[in-house]
């Protein structure tokens, strides 16, 4: 009932010849030989970025302040990490007391 019904692939009779392919001929055409002319250099889309003096200080100001607040909030996090290590140590010890002394009783 669930059999599965495999295809049946008739083998070919006689033999098979591939079609003929034709190949016309093409005829060569040879032109005089062209002087090479360079393009003219393309023009730039926007214009070049000058700083003066005051956008230099801007610029600078701005980087001194990203990396002023990014080691500001790398150090808060490494303190975070201490601090809840450290209480966390301080924990285990009073358990520790706690689970020795109930131990002498």
């Amino acid at each position: 009932m669930l059999r599965p019904k495999v295809p049946a692939m008739p083998q070919p009779t006689g033999q098979t010849i591939p079609p003929a392919r034709v190949v016309e001929p093409t005829a060569v055409i040879q032109q005089a030989p062209q002087h090479y002319t360079p393009a003219p250099a393309p023009v730039p889309a926007r214009p070049t970025v000058q700083l003066t003096p005051g956008s230099a200080v801007a610029l600078v100001g701005t980087g001194a302040a990203v990396v002023l607040v990014v080691g500001v909030v790398l150090v808060s996090m490494l303190l975070a990490v201490a601090i809840t290590a450290a209480s966390v140590a301080v924990c285990a010890v009073v358990i520790r007391s706690l689970a020795a002394s109930q131990h002498r009783r």
